[in-house]
């Protein structure tokens, strides 16, 4: 991992306008993502986890406070949702496709890319289904894909396996594990789960309460590639209960 942090948070405060004073969503958040590194975020609900990430995607304002990309002003960031949000009316390589012919590129080369994308997410044969015809695991993997489709410098991840069903969930673990370590993109993923945190992350940031600040920054030291059993491991006990004491 190298030295310079592709992502600086700095003293980022997000206050919304009401009729008592402003919502105080976010408090001086303050952390460092480095290129290629998986870091989860966890916290209690109300901590504005979610309000960071659209902070980041660019699709709020913060009210004081910045982050900064190295590499420029723009960088290229892709973001899943808990739904997947595909078009219904277009098939699954259809839905990976349209960002690429709006952005211009001729329709053979994009396939050719979204095909790439469909085998890396485990979905070859099944190009030409339309989305009511997909699981939700299936569903969120076309997500995942075309949230991938433009090379994006950061990934940001709204807890996507929120509306998945235990098992189905697990199994998107080991499936989001290899993609990363496919492809080796650096993400930032906000989830409710302690396990999916430790199993996924790098690193483990923990917010308080609202507002929510940065409460703990734990490194997650197990080895990878990670499997279920290591689930049922004293270290990954250890790491859970630092975790469950900061949450509180």
């Amino acid at each position: 991992m190298t030295k310079t942090p592709i992502l600086t948070v700095s003293n980022l405060t997000a206050i919304f306008p009401d009729n008592n004073g402003g919502l105080h969503a976010l408090d001086r958040i303050a952390f460092e993502v480095h290129p290629r590194e998986f870091v989860c975020v966890l916290g209690p609900s109300g901590s504005g986890k979610s309000t960071l990430l659209r902070i980041l995607a660019g699709l709020l304002p913060p009210t004081a406070g910045q982050c900064a990309f190295s590499g420029g002003e723009n960088p290229r960031i892709g973001m899943v949702f808990q739904q997947a949000n595909l078009m219904p009316w277009r098939s699954v390589i259809e839905n990976l496709t349209l960002p690429l012919e709006l952005a211009g590129m001729e329709t053979d080369a994009a396939r050719v890319k979204a095909r790439e994308l469909i085998e890396l997410v485990g979905l070859g044969g099944f190009e030409e289904n339309w989305p009511r015809d997909l699981s939700g695991g299936m569903a969120q993997r076309v997500a995942i894909a075309r949230a991938l489709i433009h090379d994006p410098d950061l990934l940001l991840l709204d807890e996507p396996f929120g509306s998945l069903d235990a098992l189905t969930r697990e199994r998107m673990w080991t499936e989001l594990s290899r993609i990363w370590q496919r492809r080796q993109k650096t993400v930032l993923m906000v989830t409710h789960s302690i396990s999916e945190a430790l199993f996924l992350a790098d690193r483990v940031l923990v917010l308080t309460q609202r507002p929510g600040r940065v409460k703990l920054d734990l490194a997650v030291d197990l080895p990878r590639p990670r499997n279920d059993e290591m689930r049922y491991t004293p270290e990954f006990g250890q790491l859970a209960r630092r975790l469950k004491e900061a949450i509180g």
